[in-house]
């Protein structure tokens, strides 16, 4: 794959997501490898099996070598690049054991400059064990529905006497080797789940354009508690390993990253 195609953006567009079957099926071995590399290595609580709580890293894709080089996968690039542009921003991952259920929300409200999440899941899951649900075109934030569902999503039992996973959704099934592609805006959800869901998230964001840096340095602020970015915003295996081409990728954020320690 070499770029997505008009019909692939133009769904996108319309309906804030796109699933990419089997994307990474010849791999996912050794990416299931590394994912549990990094909670070992990082020693994160107890037994992984525990299941008594979600736990998450961040930065995650960037504690090893190859999970970093996941930015140049060539199933991978062309998703940025076709959405994002050829200078995209590289936001950080996280990575994570989820316990239980996920309620309806967004992960952003931003209109000006598009952020994408693309989620990598490492266990077969459908809806009734913590598959991804989501409100396909609910993206189109400024829209009179998704404000709609902005103030009413959490009173779903009250004001229409539904849970939050009776809402009308598309279910994202995956098998591990499945790819996820979300705008950040979109509505989703997860219910039913398991104990100890594996999945990781790398996250991208069109690069802004001078005239709105004081925006981007707002955006950074606004996640830094959640990158968990104290001293540096990119953990040291991206750094070492990147060329030219990836540096272009986390140049903005290193230029501001000093709005950090304001």
């Amino acid at each position: 794959m070499s770029t997505l195609s008009d019909q692939q953006l133009d769904f996108f567009e319309t309906f804030g997501f796109l699933k990419f079957p089997g994307l990474l099926q010849d791999s996912i071995g050794l990416i299931i490898e590394e994912f549990e590399a990094v909670f070992k290595h990082l020693n994160e609580s107890g037994p992984l099996d525990e299941g008594l709580r979600t736990r998450m890293i961040a930065p995650f894709i960037d504690q090893r070598v190859r999970l970093s080089a996941l930015l140049e996968e060539p199933q991978i690039q062309p998703i940025l690049t076709s959405l994002l542009g050829e200078d995209y921003n590289y936001m950080g991952s996280d990575g994570n054991y989820y316990t239980g259920n996920t309620p309806w929300h967004p992960d952003g409200s931003s209109n000006d400059y598009r952020h994408i999440k693309i989620a990598f899941y490492l266990d077969t899951l459908g809806a009734a064990n913590g598959a991804l649900r989501v409100i396909p075109g609910s993206h189109l934030h400024q829209g009179p529905f998704a404000q709609k569902l902005l103030g009413r999503i959490q009173q779903s039992a009250e004001l229409w006497g539904m849970n939050g996973d009776a809402l009308p959704s598309v279910s994202l099934d995956v098998v591990p080797g499945d790819i996820l592609v979300f705008d950040h805006n979109l509505f989703h959800s997860s219910w039913g789940g398991s104990q100890s869901r594996r999945m990781f998230t790398i996250n991208a964001c069109q690069r802004y354009q001078e005239n709105d840096i004081h925006k981007f340095r707002d955006y950074l602020v606004l996640h830094h508690s959640y990158q968990n970015a104290s001293e540096q915003y990119y953990g040291p295996n991206m750094l070492k390993t990147a060329d030219s081409q990836r540096k272009k990728h986390l140049e903005q954020v290193l230029a501001n990253v000093d709005v950090l320690t304001v």
